[in-house]
């Protein structure tokens, strides 16, 4: 089956791949970014030791975030709230939806405990006003949901991205290769965990 598409061999497209040209401190500076991002303090200070590469943020304040994440996720929301305060008190109160999200993760841990005197007294002074209550919400992945919301605000609030730049890079790439599909046949990178180039089908 004959096609109009431009052929690119594996030798070719290897070629292509080692023309361009990046700079080791680039490729260093995104390692440390995902660890920082994603809260790996002892991989990024053994990174910093090893490449001289500087994080973006004092490496400290990745344990301070790490310790908010983890209450939120192991269900202890007023300690959360408290170390939030503790690293910066205008995070909650420039974010009220995340405020709000918090205080239901509280009423939910109430419900979870079988503390339901105290549970509707807090929802009717605490959550009543702010709005309605939803059931989803007593799912286990809305504490990771909160939890995730919360190392985002300490992260912006600390003049750093939310989001690691590497996934990102890895959805340009697929993007890229759906572009260029339409217009050539060439080895693929199929399996994004390995990086490997596959031929293209026959």
């Amino acid at each position: 089956m004959a096609t109009s598409k431009k052929v690119i061999t594996r030798d070719e497209w290897e070629k292509k791949l080692n023309a361009v040209k990046l700079r080791k401190e680039d490729m260093n500076t995104l390692v440390m970014n995902f660890l920082v991002t994603e809260g790996f303090v002892e991989a990024a200070d053994k990174f910093q030791r090893e490449s001289g590469t500087k994080p973006e943020i004092d490496l400290a304040t990745i344990t301070d975030r790490m310790a908010v994440k983890k209450a939120v996720q192991n269900g202890n929301v007023e300690d959360a709230i408290e170390k939030v305060n503790d690293l910066n008190p205008e995070i909650l109160d420039t974010n009220p939806e995340l405020f709000f999200h918090l205080q239901q993760q509280r009423l939910i841990e109430l419900i979870r405990q079988g503390k339901t005197e105290e549970a509707l007294e807090f929802a009717q002074e605490e959550l009543a006003p702010r709005g309605e209550e939803n059931v989803n919400l007593l799912d286990i992945s809305h504490r990771l949901k909160t939890a995730s919301e919360v190392n985002a605000a300490i992260l912006t609030s600390q003049s750093h991205e939310k989001d690691p730049k590497l996934p990102s890079l890895l959805k340009m790439l697929i993007w890229a290769q759906n572009q260029l599909d339409e217009k050539a046949v060439y080895p693929h990178i199929n399996d994004l965990s390995t990086g490997q180039l596959e031929n293209p089908s026959e």
